[in-house]
C-alpha cells in the first residue's frame, strides 16, 4: 500500500500535539492542509486515525497502533540521510581497551557513539592493561594505571577507586574491617591491594589466600557467585550492583590509579582519533550512576 510520506508527517505531529494548528504550524502549512492530508490518509486506510474533540484531538485505537510505526520509520529516515550527508571519508580507528573498562564502561556507550561519529570504522580490541600498541597498530589505548608509560601522551578518562564488593549472601555478615577476615579475599595480579585497603580502613590485614585473578571481570564474576570478596573499580560494574549480583559493603573506597587514553607520542592524530578523544572524554564528564548505586547499597546492607 502506497502511503504519502506528507500525509505520515502530517498525521505523525497531529498525534504528537493532538491539536491541528500546532500541527501545521510545526509544517509551516495551513490548518487546512493539515486537516487534508489526515483525511487522505484515514480514505487510505479506512479506518479513523483521530477522534475530533471540541478542543482539539484523540487517537483511535488504529491511530495509537500507528503512531510509534511512524515515529520510528521517521527515526531511522533521519538517521539514514544524516550519514550519507556526511561527507567525511570513513576512517578505520583501531582502540585497545583493558577489558574492564571495555565491557563495562565502553560497550553500553557504543550505539551512541556509532550515531555521534558515523564516519568511523571502530576497531575494538581488549588488553590486560599490558599492550604494545606500535606492534598491535594501535591508534589509542585505554588503560589502567598512573599515566606513566615510556613514548606515549596519556589523557585522564576518569578516576576508577576500588571497594570492597561481594555477593548478598556474604555482604550480611560484613559489620567492619575485621569481619573480612573470615571470608575468602580474592585478588588481582596487584598483590598489595588489600594491604593498603586495610591501612586506610585502620585495620590489620590478615593473611590473604584466595584465588588471584588476571582480570577484573573474572574477579567480579567470582565474587557476584559467592567465592569470596573482591577489591572493584565499582564503576566499570554498575549493571552488576544494579542487578543486586553484587553489593558493596564499606563505603571506603582506595585510590590505585585512573583510566587513560594513550596514544604513541609519535602518532599524528586523525580525524577518527579526535572524533574519539573528544567523544570519550564528553561521555566521561557525565557523572556515572555507579556512585548511587553503590550508596544504595551500603545503606541497604546497614539497615539489615
Amino acid at each position: 500500500m502506497h502511503l504519502p510520506l506528507n500525509a505520515l508527517r502530517a498525521f505523525e505531529a497531529s498525534a504528537r500535539h493532538l491539536n491541528l494548528t500546532r500541527a501545521a504550524e510545526e509544517l509551516h502549512v495551513t490548518q487546512t492542509a493539515v486537516s487534508q492530508h489526515i483525511r487522505k490518509l484515514e480514505d487510505r486506510l479506512g479506518k479513523p486515525l483521530f477522534r475530533r474533540l471540541p478542543r482539539g484531538l484523540a487517537l483511535t485505537d488504529e491511530g495509537q497502533a500507528l503512531l510509534p510505526v511512524v515515529v520510528e520509520s521517521f527515526g531511522n529516515l533521519a538517521r539514514a540521510l544524516e550519514q550519507l550527508g556526511d561527507t567525511r571519508p570513513r576512517e578505520v580507528l583501531t582502540v585497545g581497551a583493558v577489558g574492564t573498562f571495555a565491557v563495562g564502561w565502553l560497550l553500553p556507550r557504543l550505539r551512541d557513539f556509532q550515531q555521534a561519529c558515523p564516519f568511523v570504522d571502530l576497531r575494538l580490541l581488549t588488553h590486560n592493561n599490558r599492550v604494545d600498541m606500535a606492534g598491535e597498530g594501535l591508534d589509542f589505548a585505554i588503560r589502567f594505571g598512573d599515566g606513566a608509560w615510556h613514548g606515549t601522551h596519556a589523557e585522564r578518562i576518569m578516576d576508577a577507586p576500588l571497594s570492597v564488593v561481594c555477593a548478598p549472601a556474604l555482604a550480611h555478615g560484613l559489620r567492619s574491617a575485621a569481619d573480612l577476615a573470615r571470608q575468602p579475599l580474592l585478588r588481582s595480579y596487584r598483590a598489595d591491594e588489600w594491604a593498603a585497603w586495610f591501612d586506610a580502613a585502620g585495620a590489620p590485614c590478615p593473611v590473604v589466600r584466595g584465588a588471584v585473578f588476571d582480570s577484573s571481570l573474572t574477579l567480579a564474576e567470582a565474587a557476584a557467585q559467592g567465592a569470596g570478596v573482591a577489591l572493584l573499580p565499582v564503576k566499570m560494574f554498575t549493571r552488576e550492583l544494579q542487578q543486586g549480583r553484587l553489593v558493596q559493603p564499606f563505603a571506603l573506597e582506595l585510590h590505585r590509579g585512573a583510566y587513560w587514553l594513550t596514544h604513541l607520542q609519535s602518532r599524528s592524530e586523525t580525524a577518527a582519533m579526535h572524533a574519539f578523544r573528544q567523544w570519550l572524554q564528553a561521555q566521561a564528564s557525565i557523572p556515572l550512576a555507579a556512585d548511587a548505586v553503590a550508596e544504595v547499597s551500603v545503606q541497604k546492607i546497614k539497615s539489615n
